[in-house]
């Protein structure tokens, strides 16, 4: 894999500042990168790089040309500039196209032309695999479920009965979509188990990091709109729905039957709690817990800020003493006004 930085240019939509026919060969930062390589610069604070770095080329903001010693490819967004450039050096293995003879297939699955299905993998009775899609090693595809053209499944994903994964999407290792949704009732001390009868609706363009999992609905199906883009060990429990071109960040913990918006961010380890509502363009900062519905677009946090262990315990006490302090100074404004 190289091409010319004209060719990248070309690709990109950019403009090439110096030998447009120098040899790209690959990627890499910009203090780590050496000759043949293109690197980036999205990040002010690594500015004082474009310096010193060995890289070839350069993407880098108009405002930034003029301080690159080499070749500059310049764009007005270099980070989705380098984001469509990694596409051009992916190191991922093509598919073979291929179904490997230690797969299980059942006779009743319809499984479309250009379909890869790696070794052991088991495709259930009345399975639907679209044209395209790479089923990986060890992999399942449950009873009723469908998988849509182009899709892809790592090694060990299990995908459930009656779950509908749409085109373009990429499932990494060790997900699991349709696991029961976490639903008891209890009797006398004792649980009883709600059958869990819905199923998963996952739209098109959909990433889904490794260790993810996705429960089934109660009764209707948990839905992840098009273009979602889930970090690894995320848990989304029963009929959550998650509105189109959401992201999470991993460790997220979503309760039964919320729904976030459209557009929305979550950084790493949110917990949102069940039954609430997250607006079209929540973001919400790390390690927050929601514990009511965001019904006004923006930026939330909740928590403190990290401090040394002496001066976190004194803030705690504080905490502590917070209730006792308001009804006092409540006190105090009433003898006041008297």
């Amino acid at each position: 894999m190289a091409y010319t930085l004209g060719e990248i240019a070309k690709f990109l939509g950019g403009q090439v500042n110096g030998d447009d026919s120098i040899t790209i060969s690959g990627l890499a930062t910009l203090a780590q990168a050496g000759p043949g390589q293109l690197s980036f610069l999205a990040n002010m604070a690594y500015k004082d790089q474009l310096q010193q770095t060995k890289a070839s080329a350069v993407i880098v903001h108009p405002k930034q040309a003029a301080d690159c010693v080499g070749p500059a490819l310049v764009l007005d967004n270099p980070y989705l500039a380098y984001a469509k450039a990694s596409q051009l050096f992916n190191t991922l293995p093509k598919a073979s196209g291929d179904i490997h003879p230690s797969a299980v297939v059942s006779p009743s699955a319809t499984v479309a032309d250009g379909v890869s299905i790696a070794v052991n993998a088991v495709i259930e009775d009345h399975a639907v695999i679209g044209s395209g899609a790479v089923i990986g090693a060890g992999s399942v595809v449950g009873v009723n479920a469908r998988v849509g053209k182009n899709t892809r499944l790592h090694h060990n994903v299990s995908v459930y009965h009656d779950v509908a994964i749409g085109d373009d999407c990429i499932i990494h290792s060790g997900a699991v979509i349709g696991s029961d949704g976490f639903g008891f009732a209890n009797e006398k001390g004792q649980w009883v188990k709600i059958c869990q009868i819905g199923g998963v609706t996952v739209g098109h363009g959909v990433e889904i990091g490794a260790n993810t999992t996705i429960d089934r609905g109660a009764m209707s199906d948990t839905v992840i709109g098009d273009g979602v883009k889930l970090d690894n060990q995320i848990q989304i429990a029963h009929n959550v729905e998650i509105g189109a071109h959401s992201a999470m960040a991993a460790g997220c913990m979503i309760a039964g039957s919320t729904k976030i918006g459209s557009c929305c961010t979550l950084a790493g380890g949110v917990g949102v709690a069940g039954h609430l509502q997250l607006v079209d363009g929540t973001h919400v900062t790390a390690m927050t817990l929601v514990t009511k519905s965001i019904t006004e677009p923006g930026s939330y946090s909740s928590g403190t800020a990290m401090s040394s262990t002496s001066e976190w315990r004194k803030s705690a006490a504080r905490f502590r003493q917070l209730d006792d302090m308001a009804k006092r100074i409540k006190l105090i404004e009433k003898s006041l006004k008297e």
